[in-house]
């Protein structure tokens, strides 16, 4: 007999891998250039020629040893690399002991779930949010607390936050810049936020864990990304390369459970444990010493800061309402109804892929991914104003 839960989460598929599924069906049917793939945040900048030049020397080495194991926390090398990065752009004395290499953030957020939690503890999640964190906390035999982030800034709503905060409260998931907003956490609301959460661990007599989803740190417009080690001891960074360098299919990331913490060491081995557990061997071998070359790559952000122009210009003149990204790759649109998925449906009709808010936490909106060719952009524009006219009547 199959194990009912997990049946369930198979035969349930994420709103954005059908619509992302749908879309390749549909440009097989009619042409790529007639339909308006708004789904999946696939980076659709190409990765740094340093990349492939990576690739291309450390094919040079014995291929036993490039593509063998390495520790199941990764690379020795790599994780000094990375500990040399945290240390040089963010001002930690980083020990490469606190950082275990992962197959990219989802992987690290799973595994950072199961080691600072206990089975009947609870988890806050802050809404809209990513919505496998409900998957991977539920597969901790946790429950996720849903609570809404401060509108219309959509920024963390402190005092929403210790409202939900319970002896059973054990961790709270950020992810600053934001999916699917596009919000970036001010210092100040993280400051609050930090001393919201030191005055209820006192209160409590129980550690509370900040486990902060950092794959878009690199993508923002103009904005400070504060880093949440330097705000809060107890923090764990769980980042990932997908979106930064252009390598999503290629899965490789890390986490970095803070220095600063009183338990960091403990922390870490739980983290180990959680990995071995959950069946992470390693992070693959190849893309550890790719990224211990190219960690200072830049992201091309302008790419994407030309797209949300030509992106929100656009949909501002068609009368669309929405939120200002200020950084990620996502636009979070009012629906022209309040239901959001009738409202992707009907966009469907118009080859425009939305995703709608619902799997996100929250009903409305529509996410839109700009990650995408400035031309799809251009060609959609009609397609959002026959819609609106739609509505309109």
């Amino acid at each position: 007999m199959v194990n009912e839960r997990m049946h369930a989460l198979g035969a349930e598929p994420s709103a954005i891998r059908e619509l992302f599924a749908y879309g390749l069906a549909r440009k097989a049917e009619i042409g790529e250039e007639n339909v308006f793939d708004y789904s999946i945040g696939n980076p659709s900048v190409p990765s740094p020629d340093a990349i492939k030049q990576a690739v291309i020397d450390l094919m040079e080495e014995p291929p036993c040893a490039l593509h063998g194991y390495t520790p199941a926390a990764g690379d020795p090398r790599v994780r000094q690399a990375v500990a040399d990065h945290i240390k040089r752009h963010f001002g930690i004395d980083a020990s490469p002991d606190q950082v275990y290499l992962t197959a990219g953030a989802a992987a690290g957020l799973a595994i950072s779930i199961s080691a600072i939690t206990r089975p009947g503890d609870e988890v806050i999640v802050i809404a809209p949010y990513f919505p496998e964190y409900k998957v991977w906390i539920e597969t901790a035999e946790c429950a996720c607390v849903e609570v809404p982030a401060h509108v219309p800034d959509f920024q963390l709503d402190v005092e929403a936050i210790e409202a939900a905060i319970t002896p059973k409260t054990s961790a709270v998931i950020i992810n600053s810049p934001n999916n699917p907003v596009g919000a970036v956490y001010t210092r100040e609301n993280l400051e609050a936020f930090a001393a919201l959460l030191s005055r209820k661990e006192r209160e409590l007599g129980r550690k509370l864990y900040v486990i902060s989803d950092e794959p878009y740190r690199e993508i923002v417009y103009g904005k400070e990304v504060p880093y949440v080690p330097c705000l809060y001891p107890r923090t764990i960074v769980c980042y990932s390369y997908s979106k930064s360098l252009s390598l999503p299919g290629e899965r490789i990331g890390y986490i970095y459970v803070s220095d600063l913490a009183d338990d960091a060491r403990e922390v870490s081995t739980a983290v180990a444990g959680a990995g071995r557990a959950l069946g992470f061997i390693c992070a693959p071998a190849l893309f550890q010493r790719v990224i211990e070359r190219c960690i200072e790559e830049p992201s091309y952000v302008a790419a994407y800061a030309e797209n949300r122009a030509l992106l929100t210009e656009g949909l501002a003149r068609l009368g669309y309402e929405f939120v200002e990204p200020d950084g990620a790759f996502y636009l979070w649109v009012r629906a022209l109804e309040d239901d959001a998925q009738a409202f992707s449906d009907r966009a469907k009709a118009h080859e425009l892929l939305l995703v709608p808010s619902d799997s996100f936490g929250v009903g409305g909106w529509v996410r839109v991914s700009y990650c995408i060719p400035r031309e799809t952009i251009e060609r959609s524009m009609p397609a959002f104003e026959a819609l609106m006219q739609e509505y309109r009547g």
